[in-house]
Parts: C-alpha cells; structure tokens; sequence
C-alpha cells in the first residue's frame, strides 16, 4: 500500500483559493488533504514555484500523427492523448469531426475503452448535423440534415462516453435534437452555424450550453445582426470556447470575448494530428490540410482547419499576451470547461484526482506535470 505523500509548494493558487505556501495531501492518484503550510517531512516533496490545476481541453481532434476519429488502436489513442497530458493537459476529450455516419459510429465505439481506461475524459462528436455555409473543414457531402434515430444510433454507438455533440441549431429538426441530448445528459454545444441571434436563443432554451470555437465557423458579428457570437457574448447561459492560437483570432477579438464572457469562457486548443509534428500535409475531416509555419489551413487555402496548438499555449496567451490574472487563467483553462462537462471542480478537493501543473514564479509556463499522482515531467 503505497503511503500518503505530502507535496508542498511555495504558492498553491485554484480558481477558488490560493494558500501560500501551501500543501497537497496524496493518497495514490487522489488529493486527501490540500491547504495552507505544511512542514517538510516523511514522504514530503518541496516544489519551487506555483502549483495550479491541470487543464481540460475540451475539444481536440488528435495529436502526433494521430486523428482520433480514425485512431486505429488504444495504442494510437494514447499517443495523441499523453502528449497532449505531457504538455498539461491533463483532461483531455476527443473530438471526431465529420465523417460518413457509420465511420463516426465506429469511431466512437473505437475511443470508448480509451475513456473507460481513463486516457480521455470522453467523446465530443463535432458534427455531422452542421450548416453547409459554416462548415469550415468540414466535407460538405458528409454533413446531415438532423436525424433523431442517427443521433440515437451515434449514442448508442459510443456506450456512454460521448458528453458533448456541436448541432447547427437552425437545420431543420435541430432542436429536437438539443432536446434528446439534453435528455441523455449530454452537452449540446452549437456551432459551425448561420443562425441568427433569435435561433441562437431558442437553442439556448431547449437546453444547449457549449458555443463551439467563437467566432469561428459562425456569422461575423454585426450591431444590427449579432447572430451566434452576439448572443455567446451576452447570454450568460452560454460557455463560450475560445481558441487562443497565433492564427484564429486577433487580439481585440479574444479580449471582447474575455470581457464579455468573463467566467464564461473555456479555452480549447482545437489541435488536430499535425500538433506536435513538423509542417506538412495532413488530414481532418477528410480533408487535406497544409500546415505552414504551424498554421493549419485546407490544401485549397478555403478555410483555416483546426490548430496545432495546446492548451498550454492557451494559459501562456492569457497570461502574458492578454494579461490576465492567473485566476482568470486557471478559470479559463481548467475550472469552466470542467464544469460545464461536469467533471471534477479542479479546486483540490478531497477526492479529486491529482491532476496538477507547475509553474514558474511568474505563473506564464507550466515546467512540471502531474497526472493522477504520477509526474510525467522530471
């Protein structure tokens, strides 16, 4: 039986607390015990520098080569999750762009053994019921109109462990949609959408919570027709992700969004196979992608087609480019997305997993990475 370890830290900050210096009790993978000042003893590690909660990238398509929606094996799977753990994020969930029904069926009972082994935290199926205009990478032949039974079939395929589906909430049907997967305890999240503000709200009312990558793969804002980004930005019923990259969105964008939506907002990485790997072509959504200078764009220049990036991009960004607070940070990052999926409150509470970051002095890089007890970086 393996002893409870103490670690103690100069500076233990959560969205919630801050205790400097501060302590973490661990029993195995889980936290028994958090707070403020412990002294060093038994089985007591000292880290230098803050420790913050790991973060939840709720919205990646895959990593080193490996798209999740067409991962082969565990093996694959594990892969693209751990290097994404390895860099910080330490929850990770899958998202399987468009494909033809039964390849996103298969590709669902595929990542399932991969949640339960714990690698994932679950499945998000981004697509196939989104609008043709909005559809960014998306093959525009694979798209569906909104179908109850091929929803249900594509739960039912993924045995419990898809949490999120991105609907567009003015295709014919789409609501009831929203409302059976609200029904099944599954977040709706709209997106790749021409929907006005009026159909964006009526979504919001039959249940839809996640507003996919904002702005992006939406109607531009405009003060007479503010359209999905309008009400992302002004419901408060509404997590909005936001995709902090070099390449999707400016500056001024990202601060409206974080102004807007404080408290609101889950930074998502949005990375797709080429994460991690030199620039080249690659594939999502069976598309061909070029990615240059670490921008990922459709081979025919159309379309930006997800990321490269991580999460821990992300926390950089708010911290250093956007001069957030590492409250805020750690909110955007870890405590928001966790919350809306319904995972745990990344606050150190007896009982969570021991999921957690360090970082340097100034709270701007993350230089270790623990997950579930175990460091993954020296």
């Amino acid at each position: 039986m393996t002893p409870v370890r103490t670690i103690v830290a100069d500076r233990i900050v959560t969205a919630e607390n801050e205790w400097s210096p501060g302590y973490l009790k661990l029993d195995g993978e889980k936290i028994v015990g958090a707070g403020e000042s412990e002294q060093l003893g038994v089985n007591s590690e000292y880290v230098s520098g803050t420790l913050i909660p790991g973060f939840v990238d709720m919205h990646v398509h895959g990593a080193l080569g490996v798209d999740f929606g067409s991962a082969r094996s565990e093996a694959e799977v594990r892969k693209a999750a751990a290097y994404h753990h390895s860099l910080g994020s330490t929850t990770v969930v899958a998202s399987v762009a468009t494909s033809a029904l039964h390849s996103m069926a298969a590709a669902a009972r595929r990542l399932a053994p991969s949640v339960e082994s714990g690698d994932l935290a679950g499945i998000h199926l981004e697509g196939p019921f989104l609008a043709p205009t909005r559809r960014g990478a998306h093959r525009q032949d694979l798209l569906r109109v909104p179908d109850l039974r091929e929803l249900d079939d594509l739960i039912e395929a993924g045995g419990g462990a898809i949490i999120m589906v991105t609907i567009a909430p003015e295709l014919p049907g789409a609501l009831k949609l929203i409302d059976r997967l609200v029904e099944c305890d599954i977040v709706a999240a709209i997106g790749h959408s021409d929907c006005d503000a009026d159909t964006a709200r009526a979504a919001l009312d039959s249940g839809a919570r996640v507003v996919t990558h904002l702005y992006n793969g939406m109607r531009p804002f405009h003060h007479r027709d503010p359209g999905l980004a309008g009400v992302a930005l002004s419901d408060s019923r509404a997590v909005v992700e936001l995709i902090l990259d070099r390449f999707h969105l400016t500056g001024e964008a990202q601060t409206i969004a974080l102004n807007s939506a404080r408290g609101r907002v889950a930074v998502i990485s949005d990375a797709m196979q080429a994460a991690g790997c030199p620039d080249g072509v690659y594939r999502i959504a069976g598309s061909v992608v070029q990615v240059t200078d670490g921008a990922a764009w459709l081979a025919d220049g159309s379309s930006i087609a997800g990321s490269t990036s991580t999460a821990s991009n992300g926390f950089h960004t708010l911290r250093t480019v956007l001069n957030r607070s590492l409250r805020e940070a750690i909110e955007a990052t870890a405590s928001t997305p966790a919350r809306i999926l319904g995972l745990e409150s990344r606050s150190f509470a007896v009982g969570e997993n021991a999921d957690l970051l360090v970082v340097n002095r100034e709270g701007t890089e993350v230089v270790r990475v623990m997950r579930r007890g175990r460091w993954l970086t020296s």
